[in-house]
């Protein structure tokens, strides 16, 4: 939502979650809840809310989010005053984007281009790379999904998360940060990915997450500084997806 958490989950009959998302119970037509169409507030898992917040204050910052659709981290980042670039491959999925920022009343910069290829005009503050993954750490809402992925969709998608890591990099300004995130349980699609990078000499730094930026979810901090969250998280809460989110520094 883009104020008044607490208000907001009396209004909805929602728990406001540790993190600050609110979450209800599921039943209804989404649209016909208060709030909805004066564009107050937008769906999105309460981990998939984590990446941009770990963009921190954004407020007058020029970021990109690669892979933008369906726009939900492109909305917490313009409700937060960033000047948000949003880019995806699909012109169907900008034109969803589009949709949604009008309702939420929200202005940000559409492009429809390859984000392994497209540079803005000048260096940016920030990057957050929502990178095509899997998907397997949606497993507690979408079951089925571990019985129709392969050994052989990890190895692929592998190769565009690395060039859109390394096309990532070079959009940054020196001390600009880059957040790289997957709703996967693959090492392969989260840590392994990191690690290249910094391997073959990329010119950033870890930025570790800290505790008071992820209340509630302490544990999911590995010792690497980066963020694993796990379905088996806030079972008592109804769950979580499972994200691997990594934060870095332009050197």
């Amino acid at each position: 939502m883009k104020s008044d958490a607490a208000g907001w989950a009396e209004r909805l009959d929602a728990t406001l979650l540790p993190t600050g998302t609110l979450r209800r119970a599921s039943g209804g037509d989404i649209r016909a809840l208060p709030g909805f169409a004066d564009g107050e507030w937008w769906i999105q898992d309460a981990a998939a809310a984590l990446p941009a917040r770990l963009l921190g204050p954004v407020a007058g910052q020029k970021i990109a989010d690669l892979c933008a659709a369906p726009g939900g981290k492109t909305a917490q980042l313009a409700a937060a005053g960033a000047d948000v670039y949003a880019v995806d491959s699909s012109a169907t999925r900008i034109k969803q984007i589009d949709e949604n920022m009008q309702r939420l009343k929200l202005k940000v910069k559409l492009i429809a281009a390859d984000a392994t290829q497209w540079r803005p005009d000048a260096a940016l503050d920030g990057v957050l790379v929502d990178a095509p993954c899997t998907g397997t750490g949606t497993i507690r809402r979408h079951p089925d999904i571990a019985r129709l992925k392969r050994s052989g969709d990890v190895q692929r998608l592998g190769v565009l998360q690395d060039q859109l890591l390394d096309h990532a990099v070079t959009l940054l300004r020196p001390g600009g940060l880059l957040v790289y995130a997957t709703c996967s349980l693959q090492p392969e699609e989260g840590a392994v990915r990191i690690e290249r990078l910094l391997a073959q000499g990329a010119p950033l730094e870890r930025v570790p997450v800290e505790s008071g930026e992820v209340p509630g979810l302490e544990a999911a901090i590995t010792d690497a500084g980066e963020l694993r969250t796990l379905p088996s998280h806030w079972p008592e809460k109804g769950g979580l997806d499972g994200f691997f989110i990594a934060r870095l520094r332009r050197l």
